[in-house]
């Protein structure tokens, strides 16, 4: 199987949402997170990879959930997306992180025409995994509208 058709699984809340695993270059157990004078209220600081700052983003907060405390479960998906131009990595804090795998199925539904105004550039689709759903994150247009850093952070 591609690496295109595997999603590495993660929960916000009760919802479980995927990344593409190409995207993903590790996961990280929570650690200290320096902040950020200024920053928009989803950009938590950052961190220390091997030498590297990378910036780290609260997934909740950037779709407009309440923040919550990281707990043991918590984990920093360190991810690599062209936004802007440019190849930003990231770090992406999630409530828990489940697992990689491929979906149910060889198809992915669209986001959901509700017939009304909704906020779904960011979903590439909705998949199945076992009984429930699983929303498929477009990383770049998550982060497309806005420069989730100023300075910017190349790979």
């Amino acid at each position: 199987m591609a690496d295109r058709d595997q999603y590495v699984t993660l929960g916000l809340d009760r919802e479980v949402f995927a990344v593409p695993v190409g995207k993903v270059r590790e996961i990280l157990d929570v650690r200290a997170i320096s902040s950020l004078p200024h920053a928009p209220a989803y950009l938590l600081g950052i961190i220390d990879v091997r030498g590297r700052s990378i910036p780290v983003i609260d997934l909740r907060v950037k779709l407009g959930m309440p923040a919550v405390p990281a707990t043991p479960d918590s984990r920093i998906i360190v991810t690599e997306l062209a936004a802007a131009g440019r190849v930003l990595v990231l770090g992406l804090l999630a409530d828990r992180v489940f697992e990689v795998t491929a979906m149910d199925g060889d198809r992915m539904d669209p986001p959901p025409d509700i017939g009304a105004r909704w906020e779904a550039r960011c979903v590439v689709g909705v998949g199945r995994r076992g009984d429930g759903f699983v929303i498929v994150f477009d990383l770049e247009k998550l982060f497309a509208d806005e420069d989730p850093l100023a300075s910017g952070v190349a790979a």
